[in-house]
């Protein structure tokens, strides 16, 4: 054994300080049950602070008749019916109760001038229904969910990744790590579980993940223990992602600066999307605005750089200032751009992971006793196009009940079954890397992958392209047997890089099979040799392994809801 590894012992283990996971701690702590949660990066820097738009709750603060049965009917429309009802049931019917938990942890939301919290259109929705913060309303909910953490005092620890869930018997009782500045390994024991490690979009090259984050760890490590993963292939693409600078290729342009008035233009000028939504124009769903930009590019309308043009510039300067004061910040940070008189360079990127760890709907449990995921990681809220604010929703109701979920879990255990094995292997996984010397560089090979999946399994998909990835990606898994990995002064980023190239891989599989299993187009899934919807795949198709995969039949819709759904008119609202 490792003369620097730490045991730490606790009843619920949460894995991923985002939103998701701290919601669910604070659920444990004020229960009383006993909790760690561990990030790979500081916490107050976690993925759901760069969350802007805002989040979802049929309070009726601005339109009284709007209702939980709305907002799932809305929800269900939107996923193109592969959204699983009783998930979507289960957070809209909680999503006032998810709002009022951040009101009383301190949240400054926007509100009337009477005192109501401000709600506002967010795309496809029938009613105001979304809150905010300004245009900064995840960095709002993450310092809210952090006091909380604090004031509780709930044992952090930021900077562990970890490599192995520890499993025995298809029960959970752990995981492994190491801390990513002094390489010292971590054997974590608990008797419950909480996957909140993010989704998988950072395997496209452009993407409005940051580098070292999203990469399918959740995947990985839930297939590794037993798991399964639903619906990997429907990955949301946000139309307006940044191009340059390469470093932050992928970084979002809020969709509200096509809900205040920005148009799209093509490199030759032309309002483009005329030819593909004449009616919504730029205030389209996300899905339908970013084929359309990524048509205009393929086609030889692109820009310079691959990509399309975003003004804003003939708004008056005052509004921009006042509504858009986030984008108008980051253009100048990263391009010294001025988007008050020059035009923004954007292009399609991957946003969001759709689909995810697989779990039952009730309590977010999965495959393996003792497991659980939430927040990106899981899966059955969104189907092929997830409504704009309903992922911080999902974090605020699905934290609470897993927090529950767990803690009664953990209570009910007799005793928690440990096994040495398992822990040798966790330990001689990561020993076997750090004497890894061979001519293969991670981070080329992560690269490689993210090549792969933008040319193949992209905005628009073929059966042509995802075998040609498929076989590209059997050559990488092939090289990564020949990986050096090099700890240096500045800590163990590189272990941790091998691990996230495991995870690319695992995730880039799993996309590219279930994509090419998926033989129609539907909401973000787009397949031009099958470029309408087929009724038959109205399923979830469940990935276990390379080659396996098996369709699931998702439940009817109730009769009250169904009852409900119309299309929506998007018209002078803002886009999701």
């Amino acid at each position: 054994m490792s003369s620097t590894e730490q045991r730490l012992t606790t009843s619920v283990l949460v894995i991923g300080s985002g939103g998701s996971g701290l919601r669910a701690a604070i659920e444990l702590a004020e229960h009383g049950t006993e909790v760690l949660v561990v990030g790979k990066r500081p916490k107050m820097d976690a993925h759901t602070s760069l969350a802007a738009g805002g989040i979802n709750a049929a309070l009726g603060a601005m339109d009284p008749e709007d209702s939980w049965q709305q907002h799932a009917a809305d929800t269900l429309k939107e996923s193109y019916f592969l959204a699983n009802p009783h998930t979507v049931q289960v957070v809209t019917e909680g999503a006032e109760r998810g709002i009022a938990d951040l009101v009383r942890y301190g949240m400054p939301f926007a509100r009337e001038t009477d005192g109501r919290i401000s709600q506002r259109f967010f795309g496809a929705h029938t009613f105001r229904r979304t809150a905010f913060a300004g245009d900064y309303t995840g960095l709002e909910i993450q310092r809210t969910l952090i006091a909380r953490t604090e004031a509780l005092n709930i044992r952090t620890v930021d900077t562990v990744y970890i490599t192995k869930l520890l499993v025995r018997e298809n029960t959970v009782f752990g995981a492994y790590g190491f801390d990513l500045t002094t390489g010292s390994r971590y054997v974590i024991h608990a008797d419950a579980v909480i996957l909140a490690a993010g989704g998988h979009n950072r395997i496209w090259r452009r993407s409005s993940s940051r580098r070292d984050e999203n990469t399918g760890d959740s995947f990985r490590l839930a297939v590794d223990a037993g798991g399964r993963i639903r619906d990997p292939e429907l990955v949301q693409f946000h139309p307006s992602g940044l191009i340059e600078p390469e470093n932050a290729a992928g970084t979002l342009v809020s969709e509200a600066a096509r809900g205040e008035g920005g148009v799209l233009r093509n490199a030759v000028g032309e309002r483009f999307m005329a030819r593909y939504d004449a009616e919504r124009m730029e205030l389209s769903t996300r899905d339908r605005v970013a084929l359309a930009a990524y048509t205009e590019i393929k086609e030889g309308r692109g820009t310079a750089h691959g990509g399309v043009w975003l003004d804003v510039s003939h708004l008056d300067r005052e509004v921009i200032m006042r509504r858009l004061p986030r984008v108008y910040q980051t253009l100048l940070e990263l391009q010294m751009l001025d988007i008050t008189t020059d035009p923004i360079e954007i292009a399609p990127t991957a946003h969001y992971s759709m689909g995810g760890v697989w779990v039952r709907p009730e309590d977010h449990s999965t495959d393996v006793a003792g497991l659980y995921a939430i927040g990106e990681a899981s899966s059955g809220l969104h189907g092929a196009n997830r409504l704009g604010g309903n992922s911080l929703i999902e974090l605020l109701v699905f934290g609470r009940i897993v927090g529950q979920a767990a803690a009664a879990y953990s209570v009910g255990l007799d005793a928690q079954l440990r096994s040495r094995e398992a822990i040798a292997e966790a330990r001689e996984e990561v020993d076997t890397l750090l004497s890894a010397d061979g001519r293969e560089n991670v981070r080329a090979l992560q690269r490689a992958i993210r090549n792969i999946m933008t040319e193949h399994a992209g905005v628009v998909r073929n059966e042509t392209g995802l075998r040609a990835g498929l076989r590209e990606l059997d050559v990488i898994e092939h090289r990564m047997s020949e990986v050096g990995v090099h700890p240096d002064i500045a800590g163990y980023a590189d272990l941790a890089h091998a691990f996230d190239l495991k995870a690319s891989a695992l995730a880039a599989r799993a996309t590219m099979e279930a994509a090419f299993e998926r033989r129609e187009s539907r909401g973000c899934h787009n397949r031009s040799d099958f470029p309408d919807i087929d009724k038959s795949l109205r399923v979830n198709l469940v990935w276990s392994g390379p080659g396996k995969i098996s369709k699931e039949s998702i439940p009817p819709i109730p009769a009250e809801i169904q009852a409900l759904m119309r299309t929506v008119d998007t018209t002078g609202k803002l886009v999701e």
